[in-house]
């Protein structure tokens, strides 16, 4: 299959998609919230779930028919993979424990490779169509719950948030190890430039750098919140 022409990070086809993650949850939400209509916003999660898996499983079949990836390759590994899955199962079930997890991976990572995508094709490719289909789907589930259902982070998200983290961690690392494949990039760093970047070259130090990135993050994510919760706080004082 002949190549597509190359990325261009931050050109008019990176900053649509940009554009179209930011608005489409809104535009989603005034449809949601103004038809006063249950049925209509269970099938706006359920066209956003469908729409991650066709994407996932196309990709998965277009990748293999090509003959472009091993199957050590195309494993379900990547921290967006699980995220993923964890925004489908919150958009279906409406749960707030799992929005939380899809709040901080979706947010904290998938929000990363949006704007700075490790991805050698640029549009009309349609790796990166399906690139930016799967990312983008994530983080608009999760700003699609925030606006419709009011679900937010709360300090034991964190917590939680983290502890699943470790368990992709540990899954992910020892894939890595077996495989060769460096999911999740916890065997070096991505090629494209990202935060990661800045880390040491060491393995035992640059993973454990991650990890404090991680905590780093999801705590940087939280602080909107806990701003918010604070100034509420002040003037329910002001009103005692």
């Amino acid at each position: 299959m002949n190549p597509g022409p190359p990325f261009e990070a931050f050109g008019p086809a990176h900053l649509a998609v940009i554009a179209l993650t930011m608005g489409s949850p809104l535009a989603l939400a005034v449809v949601a919230r103004r038809s006063g209509q249950p049925m209509v916003e269970r099938t706006i999660a359920i066209g956003i779930s469908a729409l991650l898996l066709v994407n996932y499983f196309a990709y998965l079949f277009f990748v293999r028919h090509f003959k472009m990836v091993t199957w050590p390759e195309a494993l379900p590994l990547q921290l967006c993979d699980w995220a993923m899955g964890v925004i489908i199962v919150a958009l279906l079930t409406r749960s707030q424990r799992w929005f939380e997890v899809a709040y901080f991976w979706g947010i904290g990572g998938t929000l990363q490779a949006i704007l700075t995508p490790n991805l050698p094709f640029g549009f009309p490719d349609l790796r990166f169509v399906s690139f930016f289909v799967a990312h983008c789907g994530i983080v608009v589930g999760i700003i699609f719950m925030m606006l419709v259902h009011r679900h937010r982070p709360y300090p034991i998200s964190i917590v939680r948030a983290f502890l699943w983290s470790e368990l992709y961690f540990l899954c992910t690392l020892v894939a890595d190890i077996l495989t060769g494949v460096n999911y999740g990039f916890l065997l070096h760093k991505p090629e494209a430039f990202s935060l990661l970047s800045f880390l040491s070259d060491s393995p035992v130090l640059y993973l454990f750098q991650m990890h404090l990135l991680a905590i780093i993050f999801f705590c940087l994510l939280y602080v909107p919140f806990a701003i918010y919760d604070f100034g509420l706080a002040m003037r329910l004082a002001g009103k005692i």
